[in-house]
């Protein structure tokens, strides 16, 4: 295993301006996550927000939820569902596709053509998905005492909120999809990315304010704070780290010039699905949860069946051992997952591409032995990338409880991963038009 880390220089960073339509991309993206943000102040209209903005900063589940719409939850706004229809929509369309012969063959062999209509199933299938959370969460605020202000036509005020939540939550998906297009980074993680950011004040804010009156806790916290630092750490490591596999080239003689003969290798990520594992991982086990803490505010005459949701309600809760080995075990199966999709990490497309061009592994013969030895390598590089990534985001939760102090753990290893993976990947798609622009001016000369 092998890994790279080198942090962009100030020459980097001066030349990104001049690169090949660099700093177009870098103004559109600041423009639509400034748009995302000015949304999210935007409240949806008839509702107390205060009611609700005190019952998220109580309630885990919601919190959570909070951290990643960057705050639009708790303000009750127009971009209240953030960018989770639009994920939960990408996660089932993809786990679908595996399974559906005629969708497996629109994301494999149809090319473009194929990912444009996978990409509208996804889109339309968003648009239900938002009207079904619209709906749970309006009948949500409607339970909640004082939540909804007085003299408003109840009716008419649901089916407009759910409209205008459902109308939200599009916008959302049509922002992260033109910075995918037309900006830089991935629009999803991107919008992640910012609500997380824009969470971490509030948060240093009640740990300060925790730390100040017990004194006690100061220990702890600089222990705590040290496990954060070394998960940063490790997630560069896993998110960089490629295990190498020789490929030896055939020599070509043409004239009296013998070309080729040269060992190359193709680079296999430890973590193939990045940061995609983690937020698909959050968005399954958050859905679930969701319905059961509205389900839980209903009238619910049957004491079994009422007591039977509470607790499966706390089993799942953030912060539950359920919901921890749930959450490992999802973050294990996604990543080997994301791994079988990968157009780069097929062994039989591999071996069969290393087959006609003559190229071969040191030591195995072409065709299926190398399909197979491939398929091994890849087996056990995405295991061991699996299990480093369930750990590592589970080690600063479990020391938030073992410090006792709770109030960092919204920006836990969660957060930090998505945060470290989504910075990672900006800077090499940075890299990437650095080398373009490098390749462009090499050859005008």
């Amino acid at each position: 295993m092998q890994q790279k880390v080198k942090m962009p220089t100030t020459s980097d960073l001066m030349s990104m301006w001049h690169a090949s339509g660099l700093k177009e991309k870098i103004i559109f993206t600041f423009i639509m996550i400034a748009a995302f943000r000015f949304g999210v102040q935007m409240p949806v209209f008839g509702i107390n927000n205060e009611i609700f903005s005190n019952m998220a900063a109580q309630n885990n589940i919601i919190g959570f939820l909070d951290l990643f719409s960057g705050g639009a939850l708790g303000k009750v706004s127009i971009f209240a569902l953030g960018i989770g229809p639009f994920i939960t929509s990408s996660i089932i369309v993809q786990l679908v596709s595996v399974v559906i012969p005629s969708l497996e063959k629109l994301q494999k062999e149809e090319g473009e053509a194929g990912r444009r209509k996978l990409a509208q199933y996804t889109r339309v299938f968003t648009v239900l998905l938002a009207v079904f959370q619209s709906i749970i969460f309006m009948i949500f605020m409607t339970k909640l005492p004082g939540a909804i202000l007085p003299n408003i036509n109840h009716g008419l005020f649901f089916i407009s909120s759910v409209a205008v939540l459902t109308a939200g939550a599009m916008l959302v998906m049509w922002i992260s999809e033109l910075i995918t297009e037309k900006g830089i980074g991935n629009g999803g993680s991107l919008i992640i990315f910012v609500g997380i950011l824009s969470g971490i004040p509030i948060y240093a804010q009640r740990t300060v304010q925790m730390v100040a009156r017990d004194s006690s806790l100061q220990l702890g916290l600089v222990f705590l704070l040290a496990i954060f630092f070394a998960t940063m750490v490790f997630i560069v490591v896993m998110q960089e780290a490629t295990r190498k596999v020789v490929i030896v080239n055939p020599k070509r003689q043409v004239g009296n010039k013998v070309y080729g003969g040269v060992s190359t290798f193709i680079p296999f990520k430890l973590n193939p699905g990045g940061v995609m594992p983690i937020i698909f991982a959050i968005a399954i086990l958050l859905f679930p949860t969701t319905v059961l803490s509205v389900v839980g505010q209903a009238n619910i005459h049957n004491p079994a069946l009422k007591t039977f949701i509470m607790y499966l309600n706390q089993w799942l809760s953030p912060t539950g051992i359920v919901y921890y080995v749930l959450y490992f075990l999802l973050i294990v199966t996604l990543t080997f997952f994301y791994a079988s999709i990968m157009p780069n990490m097929q062994p039989k497309e591999i071996a069969t591409n290393l087959k006609k061009h003559g190229s071969s592994i040191p030591g195995i013969k072409p065709g299926k032995p190398t399909s197979e030895a491939l398929d091994k390598i890849l087996s056990k590089t995405t295991f061991i990338g699996a299990l480093g990534l369930g750990i590592i985001a589970l080690v600063p939760s479990f020391t938030s409880y073992i410090t006792n102090i709770k109030t960092l753990q919204g920006i836990g290893a969660t957060s930090l991963i998505i945060m470290v993976g989504v910075a990672l990947d900006l800077i090499n798609q940075v890299r990437t038009h650095l080398l373009a622009r490098n390749y462009e001016s090499f050859l005008k000369e």
